[in-house]
């Protein structure tokens, strides 16, 4: 008798040998609340396609809503004539408030 290991695509249901398989980490999705690994076949991953430079933000609503926004870079970057500039002179997430001082002085 013989135990006998095969490795099948999440997506098709297609065969395969173990250097026939990418996996995919789907980080974010509706349906789930933690990233999931998923098992496919080399050729399924490359219908992944890309949507170029993404900008993520984060909306936080005067009611204390909050929510993930991934959008287009050009999209994001038309919000404002002179993002670039907008976003350097942009307080961080952390420290200071820019132009703020230690001591006295």
């Amino acid at each position: 008798m013989a135990i006998v290991s095969r490795k099948v695509s999440d997506l098709s249901g297609q065969e395969g040998t173990d250097a026939e398989f990418a996996t995919v980490v789907v980080r974010q999705h509706p349906s789930i609340d933690q990233p999931k690994a998923l098992d496919v076949l080399a050729i399924e991953a490359e219908q992944f396609k890309e949507i170029g430079d993404l900008v993520v933000i984060e909306v936080t609503m005067p009611n204390g809503s909050r929510k993930d926004v991934a959008m287009k870079r050009a999209d994001f970057d038309k919000l404002a004539p002179n993002m670039d500039e907008v976003l350097k002179a942009a307080r961080g997430t952390r420290g200071r408030v820019p132009g703020t001082r230690i001591g006295n002085g």
